[in-house]
């Protein structure tokens, strides 16, 4: 009757959360999100899979298969055998299993036996198992030789065993805790094991293999495989991996005959396995409890900090610069935003960063200078490849700003002050704080970049009026680009994830999609004057024999283009801010 019940329960919540999810396509937003959503996934996974549904997958997307078979079930063994491992070495409190406050505050107190609440979270472990198989197996279409059905049951088959392994592993654990071991004598000791084995591998290995073959270059690593192979499937190797070769076999059949011989080990190790993890007398009830107040306090937190880029410091974070009683009023919200940063804006850690910066780019300046220029020219590309990166994902990665305030949108409109100076001060502290990261980069550019390219002389000249036009021009393409996602923010709320309980699920891949490419779109648009006022100034200053004038001129002239684009946002976006009703948007 109990157990009839908990199953009740498991597949009433699977279906209402099916049915809620569907349900929400029948909204045009939602429903734009999921065609979106399900034409990104199938271009990206689905589309390149089709092929070989009816036979095996594209051989090319991973070379060790045509011809290191036996090789690449071996290391795929070592990597499962790790990972148990990890469960053993890693955890450092008592097992818990991962029960909600309302299972708790229903399932503890009544009379449910301990094996139903075991059965009841492996039943529920089920769905996320296999969506994680399917997914895993649509991502890895090339790796295995099998049909796609063959190689999601593989995968099922191994996350499960590993699944009920890491629970009677933190059973075992938590005996071990009840008996006095602590964690670092645990863990002292699976390291020692661990380090024998390994150095008797290496011993034998050392003693009995001829050494490493001297090979032409043009044979790649194709030596060093084979010799790697006759390491692992010689000596003791074979004998050590052979269990956890047993999980991974099943994944690897060509067939399904293959398949079910292999699957028959497999299914041997699941019922030893459950055996182990329902006959384990483990008393979990106290550490679940425990377990679930942590998750819901994380929740929390989540929750009050949503969109913000970095995490919420533990403690109270120490004001930036001290906020007087006078001054602009966007400073206020300017100087808030900083404080939510935490620690990336106090002086302690930009006098850091300038220091190792400035440290590194003289060192790998002078051995450049030493040599023939390729450490130089190496030390330039990162850089730029950090700034171009900064300049396309630093406008996503740092959100406090009304991406992250939007849940208090009510609360900023009581302050006495217009929109478009809420609007500013909201959008000053990620622009800064991406302004200074570029400098830094600018600054390591210019130490970095060597004397001549090419047998051509960069004079110093050169370099000192590019480093100062990027100086000028990136904080203003920040905002810009910062403005955009703000924008989007306050004429799409509904859009945006407020918090946990915000709906969650396919379509909102692809409300993610279209705002991304919006906003990418935008962007472009914003920065084509100001590119062509670049371009004006640059050409004449070049044909006046001042190219150098002419690029500095042009950044002054792209950078005030800019800010009147930025003003006219921030104004049209002040009056959008005072207008919304956060209340009145279908969330």
């Amino acid at each position: 009757m109990i157990a009839g019940a908990l199953v009740y329960y498991q597949f009433h919540s699977w279906r209402n959360r099916l049915i809620t999810r569907l349900r929400r396509l029948r909204r045009p937003k939602y429903l734009a999100g999921a065609i979106v959503g399900g034409v990104y996934f199938y271009f990206y996974l689905i589309r390149g899979f089709a092929f070989g549904r009816h036979g095996v997958g594209p051989p090319s997307k991973l070379p060790l298969m045509s011809g290191f078979n036996d090789l690449t079930q071996t290391l795929a063994a070592l990597g499962f055998m790790v990972m148990l491992l990890l469960a053993w070495i890693l955890p450092r409190s008592r097992a818990g299993l991962g029960f909600s406050e309302a299972e708790i505050a229903f399932l503890f107190p009544a009379p449910v036996s301990r094996k139903s609440l075991l059965h009841f979270k492996l039943l529920g472990s089920q769905p996320a198992i296999l969506l994680s198989s399917l997914i895993m197996t649509l991502i890895g279409r090339g790796w295995g030789g099998g049909h796609f059905v063959i190689r999601a049951l593989g995968w099922y088959a191994g996350m499960s065993v590993f699944n009920l392994h890491a629970l009677g592993a933190s059973f075992a654990l938590t005996m071990l805790m009840d008996r006095g071991i602590t964690t670092w004598k645990r863990r002292g000791f699976i390291l020692a094991v661990v380090v024998a084995i390994v150095a008797g591998v290496f011993i034998w290995a050392r003693r009995s293999l001829p050494p490493l073959p001297i090979v032409p270059h043009q044979d790649g690593f194709t030596w060093l495989l084979q010799y790697f192979g006759r390491v692992v499937e010689s000596g003791p190797m074979p004998y050590l991996v052979h269990p956890f070769r047993l999980v991974v076999e099943p994944y690897f059949a060509v067939n399904a005959r293959q398949f079910l011989t292999a699957l028959g080990p497999v299914l041997c190790i699941l019922v030893l396995e459950y055996l182990w993890v329902i006959h384990s007398n483990v008393a979990f009830e106290e550490a679940s409890v425990e377990k679930s107040r942590k998750m819901a306090e994380m929740q929390a937190t989540m929750r009050a900090s949503q969109g913000r880029g970095v995490r919420r410091p533990a403690k109270a974070a120490r004001p930036p610069f001290v906020l007087r009683s006078t001054g602009h009023p966007a400073v206020a919200v300017f100087w808030k935003n900083l404080i939510s940063a935490g620690q990336y804006v106090s002086g302690r850690f930009w006098l850091i960063s300038f220091c190792v910066t400035i440290a590194g780019s003289v060192m790998l300046r002078s051995q450049s200078e030493r040599g023939d220029g390729a450490v130089g020219m190496a030390g330039l590309l990162l850089p730029v490849m950090l700034l171009a990166i900064s300049l396309f994902s630093g406008p996503q990665l740092l959100r406090n700003d009304l991406r992250q305030d939007l849940p208090v949108a009510d609360v900023l409109k009581m302050f006495p002050m217009p929109g478009w100076q809420i609007v500013m001060g909201e959008v000053l502290a990620p622009a800064a704080m991406l302004a200074g990261v570029q400098w830094l980069l600018i600054v390591c550019g210019v130490v970095f970049c060597p004397a001549q390219f090419d047998k051509r002389a960069i004079p110093l000249a050169m370099r000192v009026s590019v480093a100062l036009a990027l100086a000028v021009v990136l904080p203003f393409i920040d905002f810009i680009a910062l403005l955009i996602p703000n924008a989007s923010v306050l004429f799409f709320p509904a859009w945006f994830q407020l918090g946990k309980d915000s709906p969650r699920g396919f379509e909102t891949v692809g409300q993610q999609l279209i705002l991304m490419f919006g906003q990418l779109l935008a962007l472009l648009l914003g920065l084509v004057p100001a590119g062509i006022a670049f371009t004006l100034l640059l050409w004449g200053g070049s044909f006046v024999g001042w190219p150098l004038l002419g690029i500095v001129m042009g950044a002054f002239a792209a950078a005030a283009i800019l800010a009147v684009e930025a003003g006219l946002g921030i104004r049209l976006l002040g009056g959008v801010f005072e207008r919304l009703d956060v209340s009145g948007e279908v969330l």
